[in-house]
């Protein structure tokens, strides 16, 4: 025990499972702060939560008054039974007024009557003897900043066309749009994927060769097509 009736060392803990029954059973043990928790040593708050120890040192949160703070379990102990005494100020002590030395007359001379001074009553003097004493503040934790919607730029083939899209979270910035095939493997050769590239270059081909068969069949029905015009000439 230390001077003030505290004792220096904080929650054991099995005192710490017995707040976590009592919590659990919608009660809220009282606790008394230790000579670690500086100025507000020998109060007695409430238990009011607990919270994950892996986050942060101070993690078992106390109502002390109108606040609601976090501290580490070495500020804290178990409270006492009954009630605990509190600070009380110092009584101030009314000046003395000074004897003046030597001898003095008081003939035909009027003696300063002091007027008494008034009676407090009982709440008054509780009153002043009962300092409240509040939590010091904690500091603010800081705050996270929230990231920025995110950006999805979409290069995608189907059905022998090529688009590009693109969304910022959920708001679609550019809605799938056709380009052409030369576009498209410009932009995959910029970014080195060699897979990505090579897929890329299998479709190209295959549209390429796919091209030139249409144009054969094209070129050998435009060839029919001319044979039979210049039969209708000769003909005429």
């Amino acid at each position: 025990m230390t001077a003030a009736g505290v004792q220096a060392n904080g929650l054991t803990a099995d005192e710490l499972q017995q707040i976590r029954d009592a919590l659990a059973a919608g009660r809220k043990p009282r606790v008394q702060f230790t000579e670690s928790a500086g100025q507000i040593s020998g109060q007695v708050g409430q238990v009011v939560a607990l919270e994950d120890p892996a986050v942060s040192d101070e993690w078992v949160v106390v109502k002390f008054g109108r606040d609601e703070l976090p501290f580490s379990p070495g500020d804290l102990r178990i409270a006492p039974k009954g009630p605990v005494p509190k600070k009380v100020a110092p009584v101030p002590v009314e000046p003395v007024e000074p004897v003046l030395s030597g001898p003095e007359f008081l003939i035909d001379k009027p003696v300063p009557v002091k007027p008494p001074a008034p009676r407090r009553s009982e709440e008054q003097r509780k009153s002043e003897e009962e300092v409240p004493v509040t939590a010091p503040r904690k500091a603010a934790r800081p705050v996270k900043a929230k990231p920025g919607p995110s950006l999805t730029v979409t290069l995608a083939y189907g059905e022998g066309e090529w688009t590009i899209a693109a969304n910022q979270g959920a708001k679609a910035l550019a809605r799938p749009y056709v380009i052409r095939p030369a576009e498209a493997l410009r932009m995959v050769s910029l970014v080195d994927m060699p897979g990505v590239q090579e897929a890329v270059e299998q479709i190209m081909a295959a549209e390429r060769a796919e091209a030139e068969q249409q144009a054969q069949r094209l070129r050998a029905e435009l060839a029919e097509v001319e044979a039979r015009l210049a039969e209708l000439g000769e003909a005429g």
